[in-house]
């Protein structure tokens, strides 16, 4: 397929959820200052829309962003509020479905079974509220016209009582407490030990902080969050990554005028990480292998100062296509992007690539093992096979890639899963087999300093409950 290229003017690529409050204004009865309140939340209709998007996703196996997504857009009357509150829902009960489902079933035995995936959904539902807004749970049964005979069951849930049996498997306990998988939270005992796996568990339950980075090519990240305040966003720097900011509160980014400007791109903090592990230079041709939306190439486009040739390689043609508008904003314009087949690079293509990029990003496809709190949907999704079968599309995909580096040249082989089977274990097994290829240390890109503090070795393992990011796994290669 021919390559798309880039210009420096355009709009902006994506939508968002906003901020801004739908308010009554009232005027006060004396002449004062106009007085203002919320609207309060339509719970019926709040309701309604999150059951409806949870029976897409697990009946249908929707995916939950897409699913919302649309759901949200076609109705286009609900306040920014309740936009709020059905997204937090279903991304809630996502999160709690398992422990729900354990608790209700222990407690209610077949009063429970008996109800059908609706009913049952509508009595989660009405747990967590109960739970999270203090909703008394009788009410809650009522105003849901669930039958009160479940109000054990919703008692149990809101009190103190163990989740799981004190002899029971530690990764069955974490599983039932923190409504994963037994399969996942076993990967995270083996790679983690009990406490790790545990706290690992817990914050892969929580909300995903917001971070952007700073679009170098426009403005430092200092100058971006004054310009964020004077916008009423308040910002503070990211821990490890130079361009990171995290954004307080809930925002609408995408309405900033800074966005619209190209000022920055919405980037887990990990991801920039990755951007920096490859650290390309102006002029080099660096190759993204797996570019996805682009939101990495972005991030090696600003490196490289818009200098040099950068190829966005992507089997997905839909979600490469996102790149195009995206650059524009950014001002990015020494991009090119491909859809190629699963099977390999065309001739063509591999001919012009082939042993001539200075530097290749692979950060392969993978199970998402790390990034649960941004797709709460995927442990519904996956299962135990699914850490091989990605396991062996990895290995093929960095065998592929690597040939693309010049002799000296680098590689960043990644993926957003804390897997062994998909990391570690991927990049000894292709190193066995291509002794073309060798390890560097972070350090040699990162900085000593910055390695140091990330605890990054012979690997980059970047975790949740460590560091703050998405959970990220990368090694750096060279071809000799």
């Amino acid at each position: 397929m021919a390559a798309k290229r880039g210009v420096k003017a355009g709009r902006p690529g994506g939508r968002g959820t906003g901020r801004r409050f739908d308010r009554k204004s009232t005027r006060a009865q004396l002449g004062g200052p106009a007085e203002v309140r919320p609207r309060p939340l339509r719970e019926d209709l709040v309701r309604a829309l999150a059951l409806e998007a949870l029976a897409a996703i697990r009946d249908e196996g929707r995916v939950a962003d897409r699913t919302l997504d649309h759901l949200l857009h076609r109705e286009r009357r609900l306040y920014a509020a309740e936009r709020r509150a059905v997204a937090e829902a279903v991304y809630g009960l996502l999160r709690a479905e398992g422990r729900l489902h354990h608790v209700f079933e222990r407690t209610l035995g077949g009063e429970y079974l008996a109800l059908s995936p609706a009913a049952r959904r509508a009595l989660w539902y009405e747990a967590l509220r109960a739970k999270e807004r203090g909703v008394d749970p009788a009410r809650a049964l009522a105003e849901a016209g669930l039958s009160a005979a479940l109000l054990p069951g919703l008692d149990a849930f809101l009190g103190e009582e163990p989740v799981a049996a004190a002899d029971a498997p530690v990764e069955e306990r974490i599983a039932l407490e923190e409504g994963l998988p037994t399969w996942m939270t076993a990967i995270f005992v083996r790679q983690l030990g009990e406490e790790g796996a545990r706290d690992l568990a817990a914050a892969l339950n929580e909300r995903a902080p917001l971070t952007i980075r700073a679009n170098r090519l426009h403005v430092e990240r200092e100058a971006l969050a004054r310009r964020l305040e004077a916008e009423g966003v308040a910002s503070t720097p990211t821990r490890f990554a130079a361009d990171g900011l995290h954004v307080e509160g809930r925002v609408n980014l995408f309405g900033l005028p800074s966005f619209r400007e190209g000022l920055f791109e919405i980037q887990d903090e990990g991801s920039q990480l990755l951007a920096a592990l490859l650290d390309p230079r102006p002029g080099w041709l660096t190759i993204d292998a797996c570019a996805g939306a682009g939101g990495k190439t972005l991030a090696l486009a600003a490196s490289m100062r818009n200098k040099g040739r950068l190829v966005a390689l992507d089997v997905d043609g839909r979600r490469l296509s996102q790149l195009g508008p995206r650059a524009r904003r950014a001002g990015v314009h020494n991009w090119e992007a491909h859809v190629v087949p699963e099977d390999g690079l065309p001739a063509e293509l591999s001919a012009r690539l082939s042993g001539k990029a200075d530097a290749v990003l692979v950060d392969a496809p993978c199970t998402g093992l790390g990034v649960l709190r941004r797709n709460p949907d995927a442990r519904h999704r996956l299962d135990e096979g699914s850490v091989a079968r990605f396991a062996s599309l990895q290995r093929a995909l960095l065998h592929r890639y690597a040939s693309l580096a010049k002799p000296g040249g680098r590689i960043v082989y990644a993926t957003c899963s804390v897997a062994a089977e998909e990391n570690e274990e991927v990049v000894e097994a292709v190193l066995a087999e291509r002794p073309d290829l060798e390890f560097l240390p972070p350090s040699t890109t990162l900085g000593e300093e910055l390695a140091e503090r990330l605890g990054a070795g012979r690997y980059l393992r970047l975790l949740p409950h460590v560091h703050g990011t998405d959970g990220f796994f990368a090694a750096l290669l060279r071809r000799r």
